[in-house]
């Protein structure tokens, strides 16, 4: 035998071991988060998708580990009970590559790092434990979602600190605006001096000229400064130019040199105003019916409420970077990872009728809650025409083996499942805004159905 051939043998049994047909299902993860975050692919997308892709096939390689007992009964033609490849190099190439994957989940940032981490922590926990327990599918539907998760983080964090543009009324750019609290029924003042722009031209004042206007106050501008003019119905500057000062300048005036100011807030009904302050992401709440005060010492920096996101926003998932708009998308690839999964456990006997007609169910519900986004427009139709793709290439698989419960069928409907996640991730991806990357996903698909003729994905 040739080194030709033996060279061959070898990365065909690697391939096996790693299902590399399935890799073209992980891509679109972090897209389809990168498009429900309202954020463009960059650097942090593309470090999300090689990182999901190592952690993808190390859990691949340790799947197979940890079944070569089993395997060796039920599968004996696979790499490890053949012998093709050993137990020591499908354990090292598990732990190399998700080492590897770490590292460029690191490269994106610590909030990516994190997701990254637990994503790992779950396949790894899968294929040693939870596999064979009613937890599994379970397990294998949180880490589909974990990976669209790490995606949006990354591709956002990456945008925030490159500077990068966000489309205009996304989440994600509204959350780049730190807000702080105000009365809604608060005077208007009477001269734009001292006070930003845009809060001259919600309190009904003339706007100053466009060459006078500063992009964010100095840094030496504290909270303190900025409420008179909200509250009192007078300017910032208003103060000794013959009109007697309130109560709450005269009170502003006297800590104006303290290291630490109070900032008052009112219990009446209110509203959010945009406050530049040295470029960090801070949102003030305020609670309704009673009045509280902050202690802000430092440039315009409200400490009432530090949140990264706006509110509403979970506080623990606030502050891992996470945006709220990849929510739903990292969710309903969880909830249809979690069917297919469920499928899977009788593909090598079969005769489960319940488990291919639930994953048809949730199919149809997947398919009709992605194939309808609320805002209409042309990534509306693309979505609608994915998300009937989707439904297609699942629904008919799944229908099958609910008709027919052999192994072989059920076998099918696990790779008709898996393969259906690239046309379910591109109408994610069109459904939240972005119907471009969701096309470019579904490129994918003729590249998966040529290699899954040689490489099986299960």
């Amino acid at each position: 035998m040739g080194p030709r051939r033996l060279v061959g043998q070898g990365l065909r049994a690697w391939a096996e071991l790693l299902r590399v047909s399935a890799l073209f299902t992980v891509p679109g993860d972090a897209l389809a988060g990168a498009a429900a975050a309202g954020v463009r692919p960059n650097r942090g997308t593309a470090l999300a998708v090689g990182a999901s892709l190592c952690l993808y096939e190390a859990g691949m390689a340790l799947n197979d580990w940890a079944d070569r007992d089993e395997d060796a009964l039920e599968r004996p033609h696979r790499p490890i009970p053949s012998g093709r490849i050993t137990p020591n190099a499908a354990l090292t190439a598990a732990g190399a590559l998700t080492a590897t994957g770490l590292f460029l989940a690191s490269r994106a940032g610590r909030p990516t790092l994190a997701l990254s981490t637990a994503l790992a922590a779950t396949v790894w926990a899968y294929d040693l434990r939870l596999k064979h327990t009613a937890a599994g599918p379970a397990a294998m539907g949180a880490a589909r979602a974990l990976d669209v998760l790490m995606g949006a983080t990354a591709t956002l964090s990456t945008s925030r600190r490159t500077g990068g543009t966000l489309p205009a009324g996304s989440a994600a750019a509204r959350s780049r605006t730190p807000s702080v609290v105000v009365p809604r029924d608060a005077p208007a003042p009477s001269e734009p001096q001292g006070v930003p722009a845009r809060l001259s031209s919600w309190a009904g004042s003339p706007a100053e000229p466009h060459a006078s206007r500063r992009a964010t106050p100095p840094t030496d501008t504290r909270l303190a400064d900025l409420l008179p003019s909200a509250w009192t119905g007078g300017s910032a500057s208003a103060t000794g130019q013959g009109r007697t000062p309130t109560p709450l300048e005269t009170l502003t005036s006297k800590l104006a040199g303290s290291a630490s100011r109070p900032v008052v807030e009112s219990a009446a009904s209110t509203a959010r105003l945009p406050v530049l302050s040295a470029g960090r992401d801070v949102w003030a709440h305020v609670p309704r019916g009673r009045t509280t005060a902050a202690w802000a010492g430092g440039p315009a920096e409200p400490l009432a409420s530090r949140r990264a996101g706006p509110p509403g926003l979970p506080a623990w998932l606030a502050r891992s970077g996470v945006p709220r708009g990849a929510l739903l998308p990292a969710a309903l690839l969880g909830v249809h990872t979690l069917a297919v999964t469920t499928v899977s456990r009788r593909e090598v006997y079969g005769g489960s009728v319940g488990a291919p007609v639930a994953a048809l169910a949730v199919t149809g519900v997947l398919a009709g809650v992605v194939g309808r986004p609320r805002d209409p427009g042309v990534g509306a139709v693309v979505a609608g025409g994915l998300a009937a793709v989707y439904a297609g290439t699942a629904g008919r698989a799944f229908l099958h083996a609910a008709l027919n419960p052999s192994p072989q069928l059920t076998q099918r409907a696990v790779g008709g499942g898996i393969r259906a996640m690239i046309p379910f991730q591109a109408a994610l991806a069109a459904r939240g805004g972005a119907p471009g990357i969701g096309l470019a996903v579904m490129g994918l698909v003729p590249l998966a159905r040529k290699l899954a003729k040689r490489v099986s994905v299960t």
